[in-house]
């Protein structure tokens, strides 16, 4: 007997757009019937800051979703971006227990608990402890370490944290259509594992996540995520310097931009031109298209050098084989692989969706989304992988928070 399905949704707040993916759920596999849109308004740099008008775009593309699977949403799964987040580094040691000095469950959980136990300031709670692989008197160890034999157990855990009222608004938002915010999903985690396979994250690989007013990144090593991050620079910062050097609105510069703006600048010719709208009414004019891709090419550059600056000593291209991945709206610009691997001395591509999305999804701006859904079906389909809880805070009665690979 087929057991009911759970009709999903994953949205995606972003500064440009509002994304609502539903997925129906059997148990066993997930089909993507439904999607919503709307343009972005109350949002700046992935973080609300006026309720109404964030909620009024969410609730229409909501609505949207719903009525183009023809189903209610049973539970969300919420993309979470933004300047306010914040990680560290925290790991622990202890000493197996048993006399054979063969590893029990005990000895994990203690090692685990004591490379969690960190105090937050006021304010601020957690959204994701991100375990990276065990050591056993000092050897890595991909897997569980139970069984194993050894005299110390290690382990480390990437800790997210995030502004308690920042998280409290994307909550309310949700809420606000009457619906259940199951959890909360980092979107560098869900891009991430969306546009890689096992293999790169096992060599070494870094995804960039670049939309419209964040750039969120995921760094993984030995098959997990080793770093995450966000750094409140995107593809409007592009936008706005083409209004500035160009005299434009911000909606004349966005034109510009998705149509010929570049990561490198390959027109040689200065007194090479392109039109505004091409259709000669008025107001239509030409600029300079070397002009157009001076601005572009040396604001992509300087958003890669943010985001390798903040990885610091954390990325080098020794540990990250499989190389740079980029993914999210504005990795639509020409030429932005090649500008990432010049800037992180490693090979570029941009990420591609998993062969079984259809076709109308495999746009990079979708892959967010994608992620979420696919870490809502993992939570609720997968038990030994299910999210750890943790108590107290904001929103600790109504979201667990999951530990990757636990």
């Amino acid at each position: 007997m087929s057991s009911k399905p759970t009709f999903i949704g994953a949205v995606e707040i972003g500064t440009s757009k509002i994304t609502v993916l539903v997925g129906e759920y059997t148990g066993r596999e997930l089909s993507i019937i439904g999607r919503g849109e709307c343009s972005s308004r109350g949002v700046i740099k992935g973080s609300v800051v006026d309720y109404r008008a964030a909620g009024e775009c969410t609730h229409s593309a909501l609505e949207q979703a719903e009525r183009d699977a023809n189903e209610r949403l049973d539970v969300v799964y919420l993309a979470q971006t933004g300047g306010h987040l914040e990680g560290f580094y925290n790991e622990a040691s202890a000493a197996v227990q048993a006399s054979d000095n063969m590893i029990e469950a005990n000895d994990i959980r203690t090692v685990c608990d004591l490379a969690k136990a960190k105090q937050l300031p006021a304010g601020r709670v957690w959204l994701h402890n991100i375990r990276r692989p065990f050591r056993v008197d000092g050897r890595l160890v991909p897997g569980s370490p139970e069984g194993l034999v050894g005299q110390r157990l290690e382990v480390g855990y990437w800790n997210v944290h995030a502004q308690e009222q920042r998280l409290a608004d994307n909550i309310h938002v949700i809420r606000g259509f009457n619906l259940e915010v199951r959890e909360l999903v980092l979107a560098s985690l869900a891009s991430g594992h969306m546009v890689t396979t096992p293999e790169e994250r096992q060599h070494g690989v870094l995804v960039l996540d670049i939309g419209a007013g964040t750039t969120d990144y995921v760094l993984y090593r030995d098959g997990a995520p080793h770093t995450t991050g966000v750094v409140a620079v995107g593809g409007s910062h592009l936008t706005n310097d083409l209004s500035i050097g160009l005299r434009l609105t911000d909606g004349q510069a966005e034109k510009l931009k998705v149509r010929f703006g570049r990561a490198n600048v390959l027109t040689r010719d200065k007194a090479q031109k392109v039109w505004l709208d091409g259709n000669f009414a008025i107001g239509d004019r030409q600029f300079s298209q070397q002009a157009i891709e001076q601005i572009t090419a040396a604001r992509t550059t300087e958003l890669l050098e943010v985001v390798k600056k903040k990885l610091g000593s954390t990325f080098s291209p020794e540990t990250c084989a499989a190389g740079v991945v980029l993914t999210g709206g504005t990795a639509r610009l020409a030429g932005i692989a090649e500008a990432a691997g010049r800037v992180f001395g490693v090979p570029a591509h941009l990420g591609e969706a998993p062969a079984w999305v259809t076709e109308n999804l495999r746009d990079p701006g979708y892959h967010t989304a994608m992620g979420v859904l696919y870490y809502g079906v993992t939570a609720r389909g997968d038990k030994s992988s299910a999210p750890a809880r943790r108590t107290g805070g904001l929103i600790g009665q109504m979201k667990r928070f999951f530990v990757q690979n636990q």
